[in-house]
């Protein structure tokens, strides 16, 4: 009986143990570049504090926010605000913005033209079909005085918000993840910057069009009402503000990225 007792204190005790080492687990969604990149950094660094981070790696817009909002993650991190509102509204959920880490500069790419004032009358330009992305795109082409918007300052405009488009642009609205893939097809393609890295394309070299540093689309972590300050999740939130992600930021993407910390 004295065996058993003991035998089973001990079991105990190294089970106790052993969920120690593990950490308690973190479930996170990202895009591969940059953000699963930067949650790889930090996993380290969360290890020794007891956060077990398992990152999730998504190469759409739509499932990471279905799943944090079903409960399947605890946290992602790819997305800007106006895009989050988007989902909320869509989809009448109520994820929430943690801390913002990063900045993406979105821009234009073209094979065939070198400058903006070499686009023809009737090209074609493809932009994101997912809400914020959209709208994002169009505000940029209104900025470079190629189309102007109905409303000026309409973050979810589409191409039927479009008032004035002196040379006809025909648009092509498709998935943020599609963009890069069409590039040789159309006369210039409004590419998300994550998508455009993994394309191996430079923004600060190869777009011919580029949100500067003052852009609002900032990158944040986002979560559920239940769980946003939670211990670990604010774990999450110091490693992804701290000097090492914006030492690497600066050092791996050559501006492509901007901290926003």
């Amino acid at each position: 009986m004295k065996k058993t007792l003991l035998f089973t204190a001990l079991a105990a005790a190294l089970s106790f143990v052993g969920a120690a080492q593990a950490g308690e687990k973190l479930v996170v969604g990202a895009t591969p570049v940059p953000h699963a990149e930067i949650l790889e950094l930090i996993k380290p660094e969360l290890a020794k504090e007891g956060v077990d981070l398992e990152i999730k790696v998504f190469t759409d817009y739509v499932q990471p926010n279905v799943q944090l909002n079903e409960k399947r993650l605890d946290a992602n991190y790819f997305q800007t605000k106006p895009y989050l509102d988007g989902f909320n509204k869509g989809k009448g959920a109520t994820l929430v913005t943690g801390v913002g880490v990063h900045v993406e500069p979105f821009g234009g790419y073209s094979k065939k033209y070198k400058s903006l004032a070499e686009l023809p009358e009737g090209a074609t330009i493809a932009i994101p079909n997912e809400g914020s992305n959209a709208g994002r795109a169009l505000l940029l082409l209104q900025k470079a005085g190629l189309i102007t918007l109905k409303n000026p300052t309409d973050a979810l405009a589409t191409p039927k918000d479009i008032a004035t488009n002196p040379k006809k642009f025909k648009f092509r609205e498709l998935e943020s993840a599609v963009l890069p893939r069409v590039l040789d097809q159309v006369d210039l393609d409004m590419i998300n910057t994550n998508y455009a890295l993994e394309a191996k394309l430079s923004p600060k070299k190869d777009a011919l069009i580029l949100e500067g540093a003052d852009s609002p689309y900032v990158n944040y972590l986002v979560t559920r009402t239940d769980n946003a300050h939670t211990d670990a999740i604010e774990k999450l939130s110091k490693a992804l503000t701290s000097q090492q992600v914006k030492d690497f930021i600066n050092k791996k993407y050559d501006g492509a990225v901007l901290p926003a910390f």
